[in-house]
């Protein structure tokens, strides 16, 4: 015989009649002076319990000790609430159970705080009771909501004939962008394995092995600084293909997300937009755009150049960036807000300064502690390009750095988007990012480091200028970008080993020192490797926007704090001397201490 016969959540008017037995906790109790009510939750919802001492005594003394998060278990027969005292909110509302027995499975001790308050408390102190915080309404939406996601994915990847294969979870360390985190070997004394950042490389040994289609719903470890959109560990769509093309990998990918946004009940229209890295920059100074609003950055340096402005002017002229961005409804700004905004610009974004020219009347050519610098006409030309309006200003950023222009501006156009309430919050703005550049050269020090990682084959159009000007040849890569946040990221693969020997170069390894760290992938790639690429989707952010979540801690049963600890168990915690012995491992902070 079953444990319970029906869930308190999935009870309705049809059932009227009917005798059951539930199980769950207890959510809420209403004592009335003479009749108990009690809601009973599990999973699927909650249901009304009803104990009237003129009926049933014993029960009434049971209900009499029950206190919220008891775990009980009842037997009785559904009947109808009486007219006026249904909850239409809920879908077993019109009915209610007046026990005929009652077990007391579990107590509960007193609450650190009421589930009800749980939502309003700190967050570290929602971590630490993270059990308890697991059981309210909201988080449990999130994991089903993050449950339905990944099924729909596996669903789609399923019947598009891809094969779910597990890949190690330790393996060597690999240069891959991050930091690893390392795990000692107790049987060969002195090495270590690395928990993977991605997997990467087994995906395209797998390709090489002739699984054309591959995908894992994958554990990845980054040692990184964490902020609200990253973990140290975390989950990824991971996907790899054969004998395909860019093309074919995004036009997957978007009926992949297509379904994965219905599942959340939200739908998206295919094709999505493409847009180079170049024009993201230009545009939006940011490789992750969030479309929903306008204000895109204008380049005033052909204006500047020949200006009354010297300051500007011999920035312009020595080939450094002027540019800004025309923000409406400034009409009411005073002095002093706009004093903050350069504050801002300078303190948090790293700016040298912030300029502004607003606009209080129809025929006003601008007014700002810079405006007597310009020329009536080229004050002019300066409102023309912006096309700007009554109650607009120009806000202005200015350095040789065209990187730092770009950044700022994009990190004021977000900021000045969420403080004007420019920003559609009922949009859904995807698009492509393709055309990256395949390197990134330090200014500093001319090293190059890959703006994807080393893997990442180089446009066939853009070959030669791997020997001119590495730096300005684009890689076939490509990230998707929904509302301002990267979704995940991909590329085609070198598939021949030269390419691959040539790309570890730009790294500064020579040919011995890829055969040490890749030589296993190399060697693959001589033995007849196929075309292949793919993309992986990082699953927490995805579920993270689907469900309207301010962090990736609301998306993640047990997730990590900043300092990477874990505040319910205490992770990471010491261990005894014995085990460090067996690891050949010696802790520097305990000798520290002893001495």
């Amino acid at each position: 015989m079953p444990f319970r016969s029906h869930f308190c959540g999935t009870l309705s008017q049809a059932d009227e009649g009917a005798k059951v037995c539930l199980a769950g906790w207890v959510d809420v109790r209403r004592d009335l002076g003479g009749l108990i009510f009690i809601e009973l939750r599990d999973h699927t919802g909650r249901v009304q319990l009803v104990s009237d001492p003129k009926v049933n005594g014993e029960i009434h003394e049971v209900f009499e000790t029950l206190k919220p998060e008891f775990v009980i278990k009842i037997k009785g027969k559904i009947k109808a609430r009486p007219d006026g005292t249904q909850n239409p909110e809920l879908r077993s509302g019109a009915v209610e159970i007046s026990p005929s027995e009652v077990m007391i499975l579990n107590k509960c001790k007193t609450l650190p705080l009421p589930l009800e308050n749980f939502d309003e408390a700190d967050e570290s102190f929602r971590l630490k009771y993270r059990i308890l915080d697991l059981r309210t309404e909201k988080m449990q939406k999130n994991l089903r909501a993050r449950h339905k996601i990944t099924q729909s994915i596996r669903d789609y990847l399923n019947k598009s004939s891809f094969l779910e294969i597990e890949t190690p979870i330790l393996t060597r360390s690999t240069p891959e962008g991050a930091r690893d985190y390392l795990v000692p070997s107790r049987t060969q004394a002195g090495k270590f394995f690395a928990l993977p950042q991605s997997p990467q490389l087994f995906k395209q040994l797998l390709m090489i092995s002739g699984f054309e289609k591959y995908y894992q719903v994958a554990r990845c470890f980054r040692d990184e600084d964490l902020r609200a959109d990253r973990q140290p560990e975390f989950t990824q769509v991971d996907i790899e293909m054969s004998f395909v093309e860019v093309d074919d990998i995004i036009r997957m990918t978007e009926g992949l997300l297509q379904k994965a946004f219905a599942s959340a009940g939200k739908e998206i229209e295919l094709p999505i937009n493409r847009m180079s890295y170049k024009d993201a920059i230009s545009k939006y100074g940011s490789d992750k755009p969030d479309l929903r609003f306008g204000l895109e950055l204008i380049d005033f340096s052909a204006i500047m150049s020949g200006s009354g402005f010297e300051s500007f002017a011999a920035i312009a002229q020595s080939k450094g960036l002027v540019k800004g961005i025309c923000v409406p409804n400034t009409q009411d700004w005073s002095r002093k807000e706009f004093d903050e905004l350069r504050n801002t610009c300078i303190n948090d974004y790293g700016a040298k300064g912030l300029a502004w020219i607003s606009y209080k009347a129809d025929d006003d050519l601008g007014n700002s502690p810079i405006a007597k610098f310009f020329k009536p006409e080229e004050l002019t030309q300066i409102k023309e390009l912006a096309g700007a309006k009554t109650g607009d200003s120009i806000f202005f950023i200015a350095d040789k750095s065209h990187q730092m222009v770009n950044e700022v501006l994009g990190k004021l156009r977000l900021y000045l988007g969420h403080k004007l309430k420019l920003i559609d919050e009922n949009l859904d703005k995807l698009v492509w990012i393709i055309d990256w550049p395949l390197l990134e050269k330090d200014p500093e020090t001319g090293s190059f480091a890959f703006m994807n990682h080393p893997f990442t084959a180089v446009n066939p159009q853009d070959s030669h200028l791997l020997a001119l000007e590495p730096e300005s040849a684009r890689a076939l890569a490509y990230d998707i970008v929904y509302n301002g946040v990267e979704l995940g990221g991909g590329s085609i693969r070198n598939h021949q080993e030269e390419a691959q020997k040539r790309a570890l170069g730009f790294l500064g390894m020579n040919d011995e020192e890829a055969q040490e760290r890749f030589g296993f992938l190399l060697q693959g790639l001589a033995f007849g490797a196929p075309p292949h690429g793919g993309i992986a989707l990082g699953l927490d952010r995805l579920v993270m926007m689907l469900t309207d979540s301010e962090s990736l801690r609301q998306v993640i049963a047990f997730p990590k704090v900043q300092s990477a600890g874990c505040l319910l168990t205490g992770a990471p915690s010491e261990v005894d001397a014995e085990q460090l012995r067996e690891l050949s491992i010696k802790s520097i902070k305990a000798s520290k201490e002893k001495n």
